[in-house]
């Protein structure tokens, strides 16, 4: 059974786009996550040590949790197959050249990245300069 969206690489970086999620994002760490922070995460992942979120700072900061990084979450808008090789290596390694580290998190649908938030508009430059 295929998975769905695009497998060529060639053909995402010609169509790649990236979009800002609206606000600033922190990771914060939990050992037993409340139905609060559940409920207001972005992204959420089970490690063996804690759970990690991806939380809005202002959500972080309303639940007394250290932001120690701001965020901005760029979604790449290529509907790219859970299949496909080379995009994450292409867009890291775009980055990297620009000097800006990045998170990466795949979806069903699509790629994110989170940028340092003083560092976004660099990225959505470099990621789409062609």
């Amino acid at each position: 059974m295929a998975v769905p969206g695009e497998t060529d690489l060639d053909k995402m970086l010609a169509s790649l786009q990236v979009e800002r999620r609206p606000g600033v994002f922190t990771y914060v760490a939990v050992a037993v996550p409340t139905p609060e922070l559940l409920a207001a995460a972005h992204g959420i992942v089970n490690e063996a040590e804690s759970t990690t979120l991806i939380l809005p700072v202002e959500a972080a900061e309303l639940a007394g949790l250290r932001v120690d990084i701001e965020l901005a979450w760029l979604s790449l808008t290529v509907e790219s197959s859970l299949e496909a090789v080379g995009l994450t290596a292409a867009f890291a390694a775009t980055l990297g050249a620009h000097d800006i580290p990045c998170n990466v998190l795949a979806g069903y649908h699509h790629d994110h990245i989170l940028v340092p938030l003083d560092k976004a508009q660099r990225a959505i430059d470099a990621l789409t300069a062609g």
